[in-house]
C-alpha cells in the first residue's frame, strides 16, 4: 500500500503581503519608483539643468561680461557643438538621480509613512513633513555628492577654453580622474551648500507638495488615493516653486565650490570655504546673485517635480499590480 504523504503548505510569495509584517517588495518600493521617476524626469529636463549650470559659472569664468538670456545659452550650444551638446553630462545626471534622487524621495516617503502610522493613519502636520523631508535630503546628499561632483563638470566643461579643458569621457572617467588627480576629499567638494541644498529642495519639493496637495483635496473634494490630474498638477507646481527658491543659493554655492580650479600662477583656490564663497559672491556681484538663473532654474525644478510626481503614480500602480501590494 502506497503511503499518503502529508500536504505541504505552498511556499508563501516572497512579495506578497504577510501578516507579520510588510514584504521586501512593499519596503523598497517607495525607492524603486521613486529612482525610476527620477530618471525619467532628468532625461526631459537635462537641457534646461545643463543651461542653469552654465548660467550660474559665466560670471566666474567671462568676469565683466553682461550674463546671456536662457535662450541664448540654448541657441549658442546648438549652434556651436549640435544638438548633442544640450545633453552633455547626462551619465552623470542619470546616475546621480539613479542614487540621490531615489534616496531623497524614499526616503522622505518612508519617513512620513512612519511618522503618519505613529500618528494613528491621520494625515502628519507641515513641521513633520519638513522634518522628515530635512532628513531625507541631508542623508541622500552625504550619498549622492561624487556624482553631483562629476555632473557640474561635465557641464560646465565646453565653456572652458580648450586648453582647460578637463575633457571627461563619461562619469566613472570623471569619478576616477577626480580621485587621482585630487584626491578623493575633491569628490566632496561643495558638500556643505550640497546638503543645505539638498534639505531644502526635499521640503520645497515633497513637503511643500504633500501640504498643497492637502490643501486642494480640501477645495476639490477628490479622494485622496485618487486625486485629480488637476490637483496632482497644482501641487507639483507649488512643490516645484519652493524648491527652486528655496534651494537655488544653496545651488548657486554648490556649483561654484564644485567647478573651482587653483590659480595657475598662485596655486590658490579661488574660495576657502562656503562662507568666503558666498561673501565673494555678494561683495562682488550682489545679493541677487545668489539666485541667478532663477527662470531656468523654476523651469527646472517646476517640470522636473510635475514629471517626477505623475510619473511616480504610474510606476507605484504598475508596481503594486507586479508584486501585488495593496
Amino acid at each position: 500500500m502506497t503511503p499518503v504523504r502529508p500536504k505541504l503548505d505552498a511556499a508563501p510569495s516572497p512579495v506578497a503581503l504577510s501578516p507579520e509584517g510588510p514584504s521586501y517588495a512593499k519596503i523598497a518600493m517607495p525607492f524603486v519608483t521613486s529612482g525610476i521617476a527620477a530618471c525619467f524626469a532628468s532625461c526631459v529636463i537635462h537641457p534646461i539643468d545643463l543651461a542653469k549650470v552654465r548660467l550660474q559659472l559665466f560670471a566666474l569664468q567671462n568676469p565683466g561680461q553682461p550674463k546671456p538670456s536662457f535662450p541664448a545659452i540654448i541657441g549658442g550650444m546648438v549652434q556651436k557643438d549640435g544638438i548633442t551638446s544640450i545633453y552633455a553630462g547626462l551619465s552623470a545626471s542619470l546616475m546621480r538621480q539613479a542614487i540621490y534622487g531615489t534616496a531623497r524621495m524614499g526616503l522622505h516617503r518612508t519617513f512620513s509613512d512612519m511618522l503618519q502610522e505613529r500618528n494613528g493613519g491621520k494625515p502628519i502636520g507641515f513641521g513633520e513633513k519638513a522634518v522628515a523631508g530635512l532628513t531625507g535630503g541631508a542623508l541622500a546628499v552625504m550619498i549622492g555628492t561624487p556624482f553631483d561632483v562629476a555632473l557640474v563638470r561635465m557641464q560646465g566643461d565646453t565653456m572652458k577654453p580648450v586648453a582647460e579643458r578637463r575633457g571627461y569621457t563619461h562619469v566613472f572617467n570623471a569619478l576616477a580622474r577626480i580621485s587621482a588627480e585630487e584626491g578623493y576629499g575633491a569628490l566632496y567638494k561643495g558638500l556643505a551648500p550640497n546638503v543645505l541644498r539638498g534639505m531644502s529642495m526635499n521640503v520645497g519639493m515633497m513637503a511643500c507638495s504633500d501640504q498643497a496637495k492637502e490643501m486642494m483635496l480640501s477645495i476639490t473634494g477628490d479622494d485622496p488615493k485618487k486625486p485629480s490630474l488637476t490637483t496632482r498638477i497644482g501641487a507639483a507646481a507649488s512643490g516645484g516653486f519652493f524648491a527652486a527658491f528655496l534651494s537655488l543659493p544653496f545651488d548657486m554655492l554648490k556649483s561654484r565650490l564644485q567647478d573651482m580650479k587653483p590659480d595657475p600662477k598662485t596655486g590658490r583656490m579661488p574660495f576657502k570655504g562656503l562662507a568666503d564663497c558666498g561673501m565673494s559672491i555678494v561683495s562682488k556681484e550682489g545679493p541677487i546673485a545668489l539666485w541667478t538663473g532663477f527662470g531656468a532654474y523654476y523651469a527646472r525644478c517646476a517640470p522636473h517635480a510635475m514629471v517626477i510626481l505623475l510619473t511616480v503614480d504610474e510606476v507605484k500602480r504598475v508596481y503594486s499590480n507586479v508584486f501585488n501590494i495593496q
